[in-house]
């Protein structure tokens, strides 16, 4: 069985009361478990930090010897060369996901210091960008 973390970033831990408008009203952990029931051909794991040398860290962790990673950085996509870097050394492959279209926003969430290093990117299809980014993996 194929082994896949969902890794999320600052203030994802507010979806489903964070700007509905633009992340929608579902929780993430609500999501996650509709993800798991869905999907029982692959062991499924999550991890958020608010932190980004702890995201960091858990990319070190799980980098070689998991499957795949979906990894959704938030704002330090943006800002972090270290989550970047991490992402280039590690063996796993990832794919970053945002849920909403970072190149319709503000200028500043156009630059990806992920995007350079990852297998692929999916973004502006709300949550669903996590599940497209589950069926590559299978």
């Amino acid at each position: 069985m194929k082994k896949v973390i969902i890794i999320n970033g600052p203030n994802l831990n507010l979806l489903g009361k964070r700007e509905p408008d633009i992340y929608g009203s579902l929780s993430f952990d609500d999501f996650f478990d509709g993800m798991v029931k869905r999907y029982p051909q692959i062991s499924l794991d999550y991890y958020q930090s608010n932190i980004e040398g702890e995201v960091i860290d858990k990319l070190q962790d799980v980098g070689f010897s998991y499957d795949g990673i979906i990894l959704n950085a938030a704002a330090y996509t943006h800002t972090s060369l270290g989550i970047g870097d991490a992402v280039k050394a590690i063996q796993t492959p990832v794919i970053e996901v945002h849920i909403s279209n970072t190149l319709n926003r503000e200028e500043f969430r156009h630059q990806s210091f992920i995007a350079p290093h990852a297998q692929g990117v999916i973004l502006g299809f709300g949550l669903k960008s996590y599940e497209l980014a589950i069926q590559n993996f299978i």
